[in-house]
């Protein structure tokens, strides 16, 4: 049977009109599982009374305890545990794009060693720019995971920006990065070893309003300019680097401007947040599995199930076995790795 055309393009318009339906969708159900789990913790709070306590720190009306307690320890940490998901969700899908490797992520250049490095200076020997300080930590942990990705994209560019070279490159630095701070541990007491260590379990406590207009700024921008290469990215894919030269595309300059802004948002994360595996790895592949390879669409649904995967993560994390708050950094690897491997056996054709 014979299908014209016009019948070809019927079809695919109705898929991309699901696709774009779809997003906003979402997008409605994280918002309604943000508002859910803000009520959720050692005293559980109704939708009304979070709503009361927001517009009472809005219009300067006095304040309890606990409307104190959903508006600046709460709701801060919700908002930032689904910026930092969606943040590495998407990084991950930017590094699998440009190395053309699916098994790539945000950490693929050695991003969390270098932080996990940078923090561990600052616990342990005190030093960084704002000295025996939580801001001390985070400013180190963000400057030596930029400095790590100088590194990497200087010796890739002397290689001609492969990917080959990105991974490869990454790869030397991680370890590099890792030995440096085995080092460092290894001249630490107890107390110190014990917090250098935890940060790298990953946790969104502490959360900030400071650090969600932060993040949220520097994700918002991201995603603009990866929304802008989502065509190029997906010429490099399907067609490699010679197809993206013939359509006039240079593929060694789209993956230096997307690359540095992946780490730019990864290592603002991991900066605030400490070490969170797998987000950026599981998450694209579900978007894939759901929405196809189309970075037009696999960028926003990345950063939907990366989002929504962090957010429930660190829920479980802290009210299962509240007080305890369990790092999310470990929820979310018990929640990951079951669903990434019941994914990849009922599809298995996309993989093998």
């Amino acid at each position: 049977m014979n299908i014209s055309q016009s019948d070809i393009r019927r079809k695919y318009d109705k898929k991309v009109k699901i696709k774009l339906l779809f997003i906003p969708i979402s997008i409605i159900v994280t918002i309604i599982l943000m508002a859910i789990f803000t009520g959720v913790g050692a005293v559980d709070v109704s939708l009304k009374e979070i709503l009361s306590a927001i517009k009472n720190i809005i219009t300067n009306n006095s304040v309890n305890m606990e409307q104190k307690v959903i508006v600046f320890l709460r709701l801060p940490r919700i908002i930032l545990s689904v910026l930092a998901g969606m943040g590495l969700a998407v990084s991950g899908t930017i590094m699998q794009g440009i190395t053309k490797n699916s098994m790539a992520s945000p950490f693929t250049i050695g991003i969390s060693s270098a932080a996990a490095c940078g923090a561990s200076i600052a616990m342990i020997f005190g030093i960084s720019l704002f000295s025996n300080s939580n801001l001390g930590i985070i400013s180190n942990a963000f400057i030596f995971a930029i400095l790590c990705a100088i590194f990497v994209y200087s010796i890739s560019i002397k290689l001609g920006m492969k990917p080959e070279a990105i991974i490869l490159s990454g790869i030397a630095i991680n370890y590099l990065f890792s030995a440096v701070t085995s080092t460092i541990h290894f001249y630490a007491d107890d107390h110190q070893l014990a917090s250098a260590v935890q940060w790298t379990f990953g946790s969104i406590n502490g959360a900030k309003w400071s650090h969600v207009l932060l993040l949220g700024v520097i994700l918002s921008v991201s995603l603009c300019v990866f929304m802008r290469h989502s065509w190029i990215l997906n010429a490099m894919v399907s067609g490699g680097d010679e197809m993206a030269k013939t359509l006039g595309i240079n593929p060694d300059k789209s993956r230096t401007v997307v690359g540095v802004f992946s780490v730019f948002l990864t290592a603002a994360i991991v900066s605030f947040t400490g070490v969170i595996g797998f987000v950026g790895l599981v998450a694209p592949h579900i978007a894939r599995l759901m929405v196809g390879g189309d970075h037009r669409f696999l960028i926003p649904y990345s950063a939907i199930f990366g989002g929504i995967l962090l957010l429930v993560s660190d829920t479980i994390g802290r009210t299962l076995l509240a007080p305890v708050n369990i790092p999310v950094g470990i929820v979310v690897s018990y929640l990951g790795v079951p669903l990434f491997i019941h994914l990849i056996i009922q599809n298995r054709k996309e993989y093998f």
